[in-house]
């Protein structure tokens, strides 16, 4: 099985939805360390790539970047940044193929969060989103089943949350809360699992 415009189209299209859904309960969780807007702010993402999933290109690594132009385009908040940066990153591995398989899932996760730790200064152990991605990352190697990926990758940042929900976050806005944040659920780590939800449709 590999990743293509079509699947990836229909992928981004099924997380655009799920963030329809979602976006009171990322908004409260935010609320409750942040801005409260998170919800908003992805709904806003998911929006803006809707509008550009009719008009992809075929090489998979031009449609990702044309992905992080939309995002740019209506959200400059941190987390969309984040977003962005993880899909730069698959871009630039992607670039120049039609065909990705989902065996490489695990790499593309791995250097997403990566790139996501070095434009956020953030490290693992900070309770962040880039915890659930990496978990996410080590999670699927060697798998190459869609339903196989979403479904362990889910499993794992479910595991995630739950192991660092008592711990404090250690970067952003929510840095400032630290104390305030121990027992609470990251808003970021929901949302990226809520992404996974909507992409198992």
């Amino acid at each position: 099985m590999a990743l293509t415009t079509e699947s990836l189209a229909v992928g981004l299209a099924g997380v655009a939805a799920r963030m329809e859904t979602a976006a009171e309960e990322l908004n409260r969780l935010d609320a409750q360390i942040g801005d409260g807007d998170l919800g908003v702010t992805m709904v806003r993402i998911g929006r803006g790539v809707n509008e550009v999933l009719g008009d992809l290109p075929d090489d998979v690594g031009m449609a990702f970047m044309k992905c992080v132009q939309a995002i740019t385009k209506v959200s400059g908040s941190s987390y969309a940044t984040l977003v962005a940066t993880a899909l730069m990153s698959a871009a630039k591995v992607c670039k120049g193929r039609t065909e990705v398989p989902l065996s490489e899932m695990s790499a593309l996760l791995a250097g997403a969060a990566e790139a996501m730790k070095a434009r956020g200064k953030a490290e693992l152990g900070d309770k962040t989103v880039i915890d659930a991605i990496d978990a996410a990352a080590k999670a699927v190697v060697g798998l190459d089943d869609g339903r196989a990926i979403l479904a362990a990758a889910g499993a794992a940042v479910d595991d995630v949350i739950e192991r660092m929900r008592d711990r404090p976050n250690r970067v952003g806005r929510a840095r400032i809360w630290a104390e305030k944040s121990i027992g609470l659920d990251d808003p970021g780590m929901v949302a990226f699992r809520r992404m996974i939800e909507g992409l198992a449709g």
